[in-house]
């Protein structure tokens, strides 16, 4: 859930660097964005590892 969250925000901050009209801003709100994507996607994997691990572990507790 915290990879949407991230998603979101990121997408919130490119909307908000369109509307700036101070190059300096917009870019500096671009790299926070960029960041958020970059967070996202970690965020993402550890879900996704979390995930498999939870599968894993009813799947070893059903064989039992």
């Amino acid at each position: 859930m915290l990879s949407k969250e991230y998603l979101e925000t990121a997408r919130t901050i490119h909307r908000a660097a369109q509307t700036m009209t101070d190059p300096h801003v917009a870019r500096q709100l671009e790299a926070l964005a960029e960041d958020y994507e970059r967070r996202a996607e970690k965020a993402a994997h550890a879900d996704a590892a979390k995930a498999l691990a939870r599968s894993a572990a009813r799947e070893c507790e059903a064989l039992s």
